[in-house]
């Protein structure tokens, strides 16, 4: 099983932005998705219900990975208990794919949380793990979505000189 982290990451990304393309796009697709990731079990079903939850759950976590301020959609009921051991942590009750749903949501009470982060570039909003010492990187890829972000700022800013010379007319 992946560490929380990595799930959380993965479950975002099952939906790319950039090439809209849903991984999730059935009630079949997400009981597949959870039980490759041993999150459900061979026989559990997903219903247009769990399929509503889980993509409202994924947005509402990509809105939280971007740490904005929003106004998230009421999720449904998640089956989650409080186990008490080391520490207390949140933990499906039962199982099947409402239980899966619920072990995604739990994660996001795992230290790991504060690694994950979304994408600078709007156009992009894929998930990642933040690594850096400092935590400080922006984009999922310095090299496709950095190198875009910072290709539009440095000609928004030789547009803008170029307009502020234009319009240097002194009158005499």
């Amino acid at each position: 099983m992946p560490s929380f982290a990595e799930l959380v990451r993965d479950f975002v990304n099952t939906y790319d932005i950039e090439a809209d393309a849903d991984e999730l796009s059935s009630p079949a697709e997400l009981a597949l998705w959870l039980r490759e990731r041993g999150l459900a079990a061979p026989g559990d079903r997903a219903t247009d219900d769990d399929l509503n939850t889980a993509l409202l759950l994924r947005e509402g976590l990509r809105a939280a990975l971007r740490r904005e301020p929003a106004e998230l959609p009421e999720l449904p009921e998640l089956p989650l208990t409080v186990r008490v051991g080391e520490r207390p942590e949140l933990v499906p009750a039962g199982a099947g794919v409402r239980a899966g749903l619920a072990r995604i949501a739990a994660a996001t009470l795992d230290p790991s949380w504060e690694r994950l982060k979304v994408c600078a570039e709007d156009g992009c909003q894929w998930a990642f793990i933040d690594a850096s010492r400092n935590r400080s990187r922006s984009w999922c890829s310095m090299r496709i979505c950095g190198n875009r972000t910072k290709t539009r700022a440095y000609r928004a800013r030789k547009r803008g000189s170029r307009h502020l010379q234009g319009s240097n007319t002194d009158t005499v």
